[in-house]
């Protein structure tokens, strides 16, 4: 009996001590010479270098974010949006609470000690617009725009938009233009607008803005496709801005100044008889400077071509997502006329090179007749690349009887198909 007493009162013991330790504030363990880290929230990982979407809400909800950090009582958090402070703070409970309106924007959370030690984070923002709202998308390289040209807004609603927002002016003479593929806003970029990224509004007649995502402004002589695959001897047409400026362009060492059409956002020559293989192609502006050319959204002064005796059927940067609404022209890919593959023979090879869209969940593709008969199963992918497809005089019986050639699937682009 005397040691079931004895073990009662260890447990009392025991229990008292656990008791003393549970005060409603922690005891401080953390000093001001700790490396500082965001516990909460966790931000996703990059996909393939780019940054991962972090938040995905409605315009009608605001950007709302408790942060966790430690040592807490020795940090100040800085938020950025779009790289630039938005606001700054040591309080404890560190929260953001801001309303944005719709668009992609990039979040950065940026935690400094007093000793000087710094953490960071950083993600995507999708603030999606409500149904009725006036919206816009990118559908191809419409949002590279130069100063004093006409420039497109692709989207819904936009017959209720006056005027448009951009780089501190308003232009008030937007046209609404009703396509057969798509409408869309056409309007002129203001001629004092400096080079840069703008986020631009659009804006009803009641005063009402709404987001409508970025534009890049540039005077360059800027090469945005086509500029990556040709056929010697063959002509070859290249699309971008400010073409019109383009004095010359050099491949393989063979210079071409003569082109059979010219014009601000196309330019069309005959490559020279190079044979096959990879050459690099320059240029130069009337005014003496480097023509510049768009890659993986950097511009270099230097572009790789690939000579090839393939044949293009289709070039562009075109996106696909099966997600999209019946009538969506980004549903499928269907630009290549039925006409392109009368001449085409069985035993020839179609190649299809796609690059992926960062942002989607997943990316998969599947070639198929306009009437959805699968020639594949489905191709999934994690990164940019080609797929060559042999056809059989069964496909191309089908291709012609089933409303040509189409590609289908979700987070991709396609940037070329060809035939050998």
């Amino acid at each position: 009996m005397k040691k079931i007493y004895i073990a009662l009162f260890a447990l009392l013991a025991v229990g008292s001590t656990f008791t003393a330790c549970t005060e409603e504030e922690p005891f401080a363990t953390v000093t001001e010479n700790d490396d500082p880290h965001i516990l909460d929230p966790v931000f996703p990982d990059r996909t393939n270098g780019q940054l991962a979407t972090f938040a995905n809400i409605s315009r009608d909800v605001n950007l709302s974010i408790a942060l966790t950090v430690t040592p807490k009582d020795y940090t100040t958090v800085t938020w950025f949006i779009d790289g630039q402070e938005v606001e700054s703070g040591t309080d404890s409970d560190k929260e953001i609470n801001r309303s944005l309106k719709a668009g992609t924007y990039n979040l950065k959370i940026e935690v400094e000690t007093v000793k000087g030690k710094k953490t960071s984070r950083e993600g995507l923002v999708v603030v999606n617009p409500l149904a009725d709202d006036p919206q816009s998308k990118e559908v191809a390289f419409e949002r590279i725009v130069s100063p004093g040209k006409t420039a497109r807004l692709y989207g819904s609603n936009l017959q209720n938009v006056t005027a448009i927002l951009l780089g501190g002016n308003t232009i008030t003479d937007p046209t609404y233009v009703e396509s057969e593929d798509e409408n869309y806003l056409e309007y002129t970029v203001p001629t004092g607008v400096s080079e840069g990224d703008y986020r631009i509004v659009l804006q009803d007649a009641a005063g009402n803005e709404y987001g409508a995502d970025m534009v890049k402004v540039t005077n360059a002589s800027l090469v945005i496709s086509g500029a990556n695959r040709a056929t010697a001897n063959v002509d070859w047409t290249i699309s971008g801005i400010n073409l019109e400026n383009i004095a010359s362009l050099t491949i393989g060492g063979q210079t071409v100044s003569q082109f059979s059409n010219q014009s601000s956002t196309e330019v069309t020559l005959t490559c020279p008889d190079l044979s096959d293989g990879s050459y690099t192609l320059t240029g130069k502006t009337r005014s003496g400077e480097a023509v510049q050319f768009l890659n993986d959204n950097a511009t270099t002064t230097e572009q790789t071509v690939i000579i090839s005796t393939e044949i293009t059927l289709w070039s562009g940067h075109h996106y696909v997502s099966w997600d999209m609404p019946e009538g969506d022209p980004n549903r499928t890919f269907n630009l290549i006329p039925m006409d392109a593959f009368t001449g085409i023979t069985a035993g020839s090879t179609l190649k299809v090179v796609y690059s992926i869209e960062p942002t989607a969940e997943y990316h998969q593709m599947r070639l198929a007749t306009g009437n959805w008969s699968y020639f594949t199963d489905p191709i999934n992918f994690s990164e940019n690349g080609e797929y060559a497809l042999t056809l059989t005089q069964d496909m191309l019986n089908m291709i012609q009887a089933e409303n040509g050639f189409i590609c289908v699937g979700h987070g991709y682009y396609v940037d070329l198909v060809t035939v050998k």
